[in-house]
């Protein structure tokens, strides 16, 4: 995966009259989940601010980010694990993030790379993306930045589902039965395939 340092600043307030007023300063208040627990046992989080500017780096891309972040001197590592944007404006209002360690096991969704022309695309057929991006477990440490799907034998009709896919260190946490991509028939190919019919010799 790739990384990118981002400055982080620690926050007191909380509410809504704390977040609005970071947000006229060009800040995004944030969350901070890690290995501390709350008394109920779920990850505590640490409230902190990152300029909106610098947060766009990190959420519009195609790539996904380990996150550097420069807490105060203090180095965390993290990935985002939710954002909320505003209804109308798009606009970023909070993110969460989630620390992480190059050995514990993290769940995020790694985009998908389609490889090589598919036969069924030379047929006339257009391919279908069903999904961006699959779920994978592991450490950050042996996550790529993209999962290479070889789409060079997929023929019209055809489909590749998740659970034919695997990858050297990575458990997939997307249903097997999830289909990535597939070749649709086109009136261009339909037509290609009647033609071929009729001129094929007759037993």
């Amino acid at each position: 995966m790739k990384e990118i340092n981002v400055k982080a600043l620690k926050r007191e307030g909380t509410g809504k009259k704390a977040a609005k007023d970071l947000r006229k300063q060009g800040l995004v208040p944030c969350n901070l989940y890690g290995e501390v627990k709350d008394e109920n046992g779920k990850p505590a989080a640490q409230c902190i601010a990152i300029a909106a500017k610098d947060l766009r780096k990190v959420i519009y891309t195609p790539h996904v980010y380990v996150v550097n972040l420069d807490l105060e001197g203090e180095h965390r590592t993290a990935v985002i694990k939710e954002l909320q944007f505003h209804p109308t404006s798009d606009a970023v209002l909070h993110v969460d993030f989630y620390e992480v360690n190059e050995t514990k096991p993290i769940t995020i969704g790694i985009p998908v790379h389609l490889v090589g022309l598919a036969q069924g695309v030379r047929d006339g057929g257009r391919m279908n993306l069903s999904i961006r991006k699959i779920n994978v477990t592991a450490p950050y440490k042996q996550i790529p930045e993209f999962l290479d799907v070889d789409v060079t034998d997929l023929r019209i009709g055809k489909s590749i589902k998740v659970g034919q896919l695997s990858y050297e260190g990575l458990e997939m946490a997307t249903s097997k039965e999830v289909v990535v991509c597939s070749i649709k028939m086109t009136r261009a190919a339909s037509k290609n395939a009647a033609a071929e019919e009729e001129e094929a010799p007759a037993e």
